[in-house]
């Protein structure tokens, strides 16, 4: 702020628009020694004068008196200068400073102008207002001054654009003070646009910073926003924001839930908290003094039920029937997946006729628009042993003999045999008991397996011969083959000596000799029969 003394003694303050304008008391001169208070007066628009404060000599704070716009402005400084914060063209008037001191009183008259070159502001679209004033001082020739509107020259048509310029000279120095107002009537599409003045002169040419003003205009739509994470799940908190675009924007709305109608104040924004799927429907927006513009928006909320029967542990005898029902809700098309043991299923388990190996540990999954409820059972299967198959086989070096009893049974078995054995093995999977013993059998035995459990038991006996026996049989099958062996081969030499015979008996043969042969014929025959 700076001080310019007109004639007749009146001072004149220029301040900045927006800014602090300091309005100084008997020109910035010292305090009376025997002052008793100090007081500062304005002029009304009506021409009446108006109390802004009181600062007695003694007190630390001033008294506010002021009752308009002024009342949350003013405050005064310690050299009892008059502090005005946020200055407007509305301060463009006259101050007085009233000083008393012992029996005397003054008064010191302060003329306030408001150059608004920065942060210029417009309120109303449509009208025209005074945008700005810009100032070229103590210049000779006087400055010319002109506006421009984002870089292109404002030419006054007197209806949309009014611009006033003016010329005073200061008698005591000849120089020439070029003040220039902007009146301008703003649009929509003036948002951010950036205006400038520029004083001209012979020896130089100033050009302002570029500024903004604020554009208000009144609402033209709305919009519903739904403000929450997607997909809107059963129990989350969902804010419903109304947008307007007129500026500034409405600062209370209506907003109809579920066919209530309910007015917010001083927010945009209402929020539904834990919503459940009985949330879901259509949703509006509306101003307070125009219900007619409204705006909408679908709020659907995501839910999903499961019923799985039975859960838990289960307990089931082999060869029962399970039935598994599962039941499901949802908001949209559900995705239904079984596991068992971790392992993925390709359809629901059916249990027609339990076994050992449908134990395991069950999971249904299902899952629609971002949830998933999953419920399980564990299925556990008992039955009493019984005993599949027994078997015997040679051991690998072929002196012994592996005897195997294979037993289900859930719980596991034990298996014990009536004979005893070395080198036992065990193993137990899906129900199934497998147990191995090495036995060395002295004779023929028959050897039993019993599998227990706590549900009951069960036994199989098998034939197994000694090694032994095995030779045995062996000699005796080697002792037929020689005997059939010798007599093969006597009927061989027997024929083969008949043929003999013919052949001789052929060759030697006289008529009326007997057809028994000669003597030594019959000798030679007699000598192979008995050595047969």
């Amino acid at each position: 702020t700076h001080y310019v003394v007109a004639e007749l003694l009146t001072v004149t303050v220029i301040g900045l628009y927006g800014e602090t304008i300091e309005v100084p008391c008997n020109n910035g001169a010292a305090k009376p020694e025997d002052l008793i208070f100090t007081k500062w007066k304005y002029k009304m628009d009506d021409g009446t004068s108006g109390d802004l404060l009181v600062k007695q000599a003694h007190k630390e704070q001033a008294q506010i008196q002021a009752m308009d716009g002024y009342k949350d402005r003013v405050t005064i400084a310690a050299n009892s200068s008059l502090m005005i914060q946020g200055g407007s063209l509305v301060d463009q008037r006259t101050f007085t400073c009233m000083v008393v001191y012992g029996s005397n009183l003054d008064e010191h008259p302060v003329d306030v102008l408001v150059h608004t070159a920065f942060g210029l502001i417009c309120y109303v679209v449509f009208c025209l207002f005074q945008l700005g004033v810009c100032t070229a001082a103590d210049a000779n020739p006087a400055a010319v001054i002109m506006w421009s509107k984002n870089g292109k020259l404002l030419v006054a048509d007197g209806k949309t654009i009014i611009i006033t310029p003016s010329v005073k000279m200061d008698p005591s120095t000849g120089l020439s003070t070029t003040t220039s107002g902007l009146q301008y009537t703003a649009v929509k599409s003036d948002v951010g646009a950036k205006f400038t003045c520029t004083a001209k002169h012979s020896l130089e040419t100033q050009v302002s910073a570029p500024e903004t003003f604020v554009i208000h205009y009144p609402t033209e739509k709305l919009s519903l926003q739904v403000l929450a994470k997607t997909p809107i799940r059963e129990g989350d908190n969902v804010t419903l924001k109304c947008n307007a675009d007129g500026n500034p924007p409405p600062t209370s709305f209506y907003f109809s839930i579920k066919g209530q109608k309910v007015t917010v104040k001083d927010s945009d924004t209402f929020t539904l908290t834990a919503v459940t799927r009985n949330s879901t429907g259509d949703y509006k927006c509306s101003l307070v003094d125009d219900d007619k513009m409204e705006a909408s928006e679908k709020v659907v909320v995501s839910y999903l039920d499961l019923s799985l029967s039975p859960t838990g542990k289960v307990l089931k005898m082999v060869r029962d029937t399970l039935l598994v029902k599962m039941e499901q809700d949802a908001s949209g098309d559900a995705k239904v997946s079984w596991t068992k043991d971790n392992r993925k299923l390709d359809e629901t388990p059916r249990f027609d006729n339990v076994t050992y190996a449908d134990a395991g540990f069950y999971v249904c999954e299902v899952s629609v628009a971002g949830i998933k409820r999953s419920q399980s059972f564990q299925l556990v299967v008992e039955g009493t042993p019984v005993i599949k198959k027994m078997t015997e086989h040679h051991s690998e070096d072929g002196r012994h003999k592996v005897l195997t009893c294979e037993a289900e049974g859930v719980p596991r078995p034990s298996v014990q045999w009536s004979i005893n054995g070395t080198n036992e093995e065990n193993s137990y999977i899906n129900g199934k008991a497998t147990h191995k013993i090495t036995v060395v059998p002295t004779g023929n035995l028959t050897i039993t397996c019993i599998a227990t459990n706590k549900l009951g038991n069960h036994f199989m006996a098998l034939n197994v011969s000694s090694w032994a026996q095995d030779d045995s049989s062996d000699q005796a099958l080697l002792i037929v083959f020689i005997v059939v062996g010798l007599i093969i081969a006597a009927a061989l030499v027997g024929l083969f000596y008949w043929l003999y015979i013919m052949k001789s008996r052929r060759g030697t043969w006289k008529t009326g000799e007997k057809e028994a042969g000669t003597s030594e014929e019959s000798k030679k025959l007699e000598e192979c029969k008995a050595k047969v």
